[in-house]
């Protein structure tokens, strides 16, 4: 059955285009798109003028089967994704136990194909065990589907093994996701270096750690020539690096979350633990610079870093609180903050929100062009509301957003054209 979606804002990253026009999409693909007279269709969405757009990829969501799944299911995270826009999921593995065989990453497809209406693709461990002492069976791995392979946020600090993994992986053309800190440096920090840190007396940790971290991690990658993607870049300090490594032909790509895009250190205000996350919010200069690198194109990606934690863990002393915010239903709402403000317009977001994770997995989606998968969310930009943590489809709710007030609202979400989600 063919769905024609008219009277949409076709918001076309690959492109760089927001333009009026109509959309066709049939047998799980967009089949054609224009602005002028419509085609005929068995289903008709009319779409009110708002905004039609690419399904969001987001690279680095953790669901906490298994082990944990009292923070979130695959059926839960499935509800959160597809009513915050988000069509492909991919997923982490620092789980209780890590995804670090074919067994366990099988276990996982399968509860996610069973529980999940997205797309869910997984990413396999590093090391076994994520312990960075041996790496894991990289290509039997992936031919039990993970793409892309990362210890998360456990630095492999022994660069022999972390050298012989980036080998390996170069040999089969598979993509490490690596965590940019200084280990040592970083250990046991809850916030940023500086003035705030010092007067809410709270273990800080400068931002040259990020900077430290991603030197190493280049040099390894001009050694190895290894496929890379820095999953968070949130310092201005470690730009200039990775805008090199670019120079210099390397194939890097780096990332950044939502939060670091829309929050400051300022934020932690009275200790409060939901904006605890890792690595901690830096200061104002910071978040402006990783937002005109994303404007830029030096940083690649925006993620939500979903990361569920309960209320137990969260309800601590800030030093001793556990780290991490739920973000798949919030990702739009607070990208909305960046286009509202005038910083991104609505392609460039959906440019680092779905074309590029898209293109750096490999993948069809992430585009509205001739043959890519129907995979889109409609949404309104301009819709306010006041989010309550209450409502959220995720198990946990340690969302920093709670109580703010937000604007833009997703109204419906397509996956292979099959609607998966409606307001």
């Amino acid at each position: 059955m063919k769905t024609l979606f008219h009277n949409a804002r076709l918001i076309d990253p690959e492109a760089g285009t927001d333009a009026p026009g109509w959309l066709l999409a049939g047998g799980g693909k967009v089949l054609d798109r224009g602005n002028g007279e419509a085609p005929k269709a068995e289903k008709v969405v009319d779409c009110g003028g708002k905004c039609l757009a690419p399904g969001i990829v987001d690279i680095g969501v953790k669901v906490c089967e298994p082990g944990e799944r009292h923070k979130e299911s695959y059926r839960s995270a499935g509800l959160a994704a597809a009513a915050g826009g988000v069509t492909t999921m991919v997923t982490r593995p620092d789980t209780l136990p890590a995804i670090d065989s074919p067994e366990t990453l099988e276990f996982v497809a399968r509860r996610a194909q069973e529980a999940a209406d997205v797309t869910v693709l997984a990413m396999a461990a590093l090391t076994k065990g994520r312990e960075g002492r041996e790496m894991t069976e990289i290509s039997f791995l992936m031919d039990a589907g993970a793409v892309a392979f990362t210890d998360c946020d456990h630095v492999v600090t022994d660069t022999k093994v972390f050298t012989r993994a980036l080998t390996y992986a170069r040999s089969l053309g598979a993509l490490v996701i690596a965590h940019p800190q200084e280990p040592v440096l970083s250990a046991g920090a809850s916030a940023t270096s500086g003035k705030f840190s010092s007067l809410k007396g709270l273990p800080a940790v400068s931002p040259m750690a990020e900077r430290m971290g991603l030197d190493r991690d280049i040099a390894l990658i001009e050694m190895t020539r290894a496929r890379y993607h820095a999953d968070q870049i949130t310092a201005a300090r470690a730009l200039p690096a990775l805008e090199r490594a670019k120079n210099n032909g390397f194939d890097v790509t780096a990332g950044t979350s939502i939060h670091h895009l829309t929050l400051n250190e300022l934020d932690v205000a009275d200790y409060r633990t939901f904006f605890k996350v890792k690595p901690p919010l830096r200061s104002e200069e910071d978040r402006m610079a990783v937002v005109e690198a994303v404007r830029e194109g030096l940083i690649d990606t925006i993620s939500s870093m979903h990361t569920p934690q309960d209320e137990e863990s969260k309800r601590l002393p800030f030093e001793e609180a556990a780290s991490g915010a739920v973000a798949l239903e919030t990702l739009l709402p607070a990208a909305m903050r960046l286009y509202h403000s005038g910083d991104l317009s609505l392609p460039q977001l959906f440019k680092a929100l779905a074309l590029n994770p898209a293109k750096r997995l490999g993948l069809e989606s992430g585009r509205l062009g001739k043959g890519a998968p129907a995979d889109l969310v409609l949404f309104d930009p301009d819709k306010p509301f006041i989010m309550d943590r209450e409502t959220l489809r995720s198990k946990s709710k340690n969302t920093p957003f709670d109580g703010q007030r937000m604007q833009g609202r997703v109204l419906a979400t397509y996956v292979g054209g099959e609607c998966v989600f409606a307001e």
